[in-house]
């Protein structure tokens, strides 16, 4: 009996030995360790922070609470979403209404929230249809899609949405340059350099969040990426990564990469708007969808749009430059002095700082190494700040 007793506490003692042996170090209890405790948040208590998270494929938009983690709210966008009938009610269905038709499915790429003198204000979010080219507006007093604005001459977008200083614009550039709506779109791809272009759509944003596509610039055919508006002493400029300027049409990973530098295309879209005053922009035949909902009504009602006021940046010489940027840049972005420009070029091997003052400086004394379909080219030692290097 003794030697039983004594045979059961050894196996005991092992077992917890081994259950001992076997707890990761420096590990805490999953209630009352530092780490869960801070992110914790009491059932009825606020969260410090809200994540607002493009939805990708599903085409919608995902409210996390930070910091704990909690998933508030599946905000239907650009998709349908059967739990809520967005898209399958009769009041919804307008919202998805675009120029070819309903349709029930995009890829929400990327939120931008708006802003007051830089600093997100919490009123709106915006967000990006990158396959049917369009914009949403979503509401953040009452968390629904309140407007959708689809984009016309525009090849996918990706490029987009971007927020001005202070909301007076949300900006998108065509992914893909294509041959404009405006004109004769049945052309061979091989002739790309002479028939397709890029446009650089300015999406007025009234008081109450209510969008307007107010003027395109039309640009050479190159693709357009991540971009960011001035701050401060740069604001009513704005700034967009682009590749492809060897204009290739096909094996695009080889023959849209055999240059050193692409561009980075600046925009004075200051500049831009003394020339639409001075009645310098073009009224083009388009077609383009504009969705909004009335939350009074909880109905939304869809208007075909037929025209649309473009500026050419080849024939004014001083709204677009292009700055010569190392190699591919798929990324912009600017400090919050309005000063530094960074470039990110995906194939490069450092990463180029350009100088707003620079900038101006270069512009002022024409230190140009040419021009690019017809938009001056500024060298790039005069806008460089510095390189850095193996990033």
């Amino acid at each position: 009996m003794k030697n039983k007793f004594l045979k059961a506490v050894f196996v005991i003692a092992l077992g917890g030995a081994l259950v001992t042996s076997c707890k990761p170090k420096s590990s805490g209890d999953a209630v009352s360790g530092d780490a869960a405790q801070k992110a914790y948040v009491a059932p009825g208590k606020y969260d410090e922070f809200y994540n607002f998270v493009s939805g990708g494929f599903s085409g919608q938009l995902s409210v996390y609470g930070l910091p704990s983690g909690r998933l508030f709210r599946v905000i239907p966008v650009f998709s349908v979403d059967p739990e809520k009938g967005w898209g399958y009610s009769e009041e919804t269905k307008p919202m998805l209404n675009t120029s070819q038709g309903f349709v029930p499915w995009d890829d929400l790429h990327h939120t931008e929230m708006s802003q007051t003198n830089g600093e997100i204000d919490g009123r709106w979010v915006f967000g990006n249809a990158n396959n049917t080219p369009r914009i949403a507006r979503i509401d953040l007093k009452t968390f629904k899609t309140a407007e959708i604005i689809e984009l016309p001459n525009s090849g996918g977008n990706h490029s987009s949405p971007f927020i001005t200083e202070n909301t007076e614009y949300v900006v998108a550039g065509t992914r893909f340059s294509v041959p404009a709506d405006y004109s004769n779109g049945d052309v061979p791809i091989n002739t790309y350099k002479e028939n397709f272009k890029g446009h650089i759509s300015f999406v007025k944003v009234g008081k109450e969040g209510e969008m307007d596509l107010a003027f395109q610039i039309v640009t050479p055919g190159v693709n357009f990426d991540l971009s960011h508006a001035g701050k401060g002493k740069s604001h009513g400029w704005f700034f967009f990564s682009c590749y492809n300027t060897e204009q290739a049409n096909t094996l695009l990973e080889v023959n849209a990469s055999q240059k050193d530098k692409d561009f980075i295309m600046a925009v004075n879209w200051k500049k831009a708007e003394e020339y639409i005053k001075a009645g310098k922009g073009k009224k083009q035949s388009v077609k383009y969808a504009h969705n909004t909902w009335d939350e009074k009504t909880h109905t939304s009602k869809s208007e075909i749009k037929t025209e649309v006021l473009v500026l050419d940046s080849a024939e004014l010489k001083d709204i677009c430059y292009m700055i010569p940027c190392p190699k591919s840049p798929h990324g912009c972005d600017v400090d919050p002095s309005g000063e530094f420009i960074v470039g990110s070029g995906k194939l490069a091997a450092l990463i180029p700082v350009f100088s707003f003052d620079k900038m101006q400086s270069a512009i002022a004394k024409k230190q140009f190494e040419g021009n690019y379909g017809g938009i001056p080219v500024i060298k790039y030692e005069a806008a460089l700040h510095g390189e850095v290097q193996k990033p």
